[in-house]
């Protein structure tokens, strides 16, 4: 439990804009960073409709990033799962957030409680937040990097399990 108090997994959000001949053609990329001392698992939901990213979950050591590239007008969540054991075949458990049992929670949401990181991109514009509509069990907070608009940080990195 004291290692899930100190997790901090932080999502920093990469907006890049490139425009061709007056048609205006929009890549965000985001980067999952972990700066726990142990590995995270993050999960990856996409809404109904959007394409499915990364198998929807990998693992993620300790003080390293991943990035994705997201595709126009996707939207989803992303949630931290903690105290993860999976065997070859991908079949195990989380103890926070667990998606079925499954390394590759493949559109499967995460169980409560898992804080969520929730982004929604749009044609004119994107939105993103940090929610604990599912309840808490990591620190996580959205950084946005670079682009245009006045976006700021959101995120809940207070450690709610004290």
């Amino acid at each position: 439990m004291a290692t899930m108090q100190r997790s901090l997994l932080t999502l920093v959000l990469f907006t890049l804009i490139f425009a061709n001949i007056s048609v205006e053609v929009s890549s965000t990329t985001i980067t999952l960073y972990n700066k726990c001392t142990h590995p995270v698992w993050p999960g990856i939901q996409p809404s109904a409709g959007k394409p499915l990213l990364a198998r929807g979950g990998f693992k993620l050591p300790p003080n390293k990033g991943y990035s994705l590239k997201l595709p126009p007008l996707w939207s989803g969540r992303f949630w931290g799962r903690h105290g993860c054991s999976f065997d070859a075949s991908g079949r195990g458990r989380c103890a926070t957030g667990d998606c079925g049992g499954n390394l590759f929670c493949n559109g499967i949401g995460g169980t409560p409680p898992a804080t969520l990181a929730e982004i929604t991109l749009g044609n004119d514009q994107d939105f993103y937040d940090v929610s604990l509509v599912d309840g808490y069990n990591i620190a996580m907070s959205i950084t946005p990097f670079k682009g245009s608009g006045k976006c700021s940080y959101a995120g809940c990195v207070s450690d709610l399990n004290l």
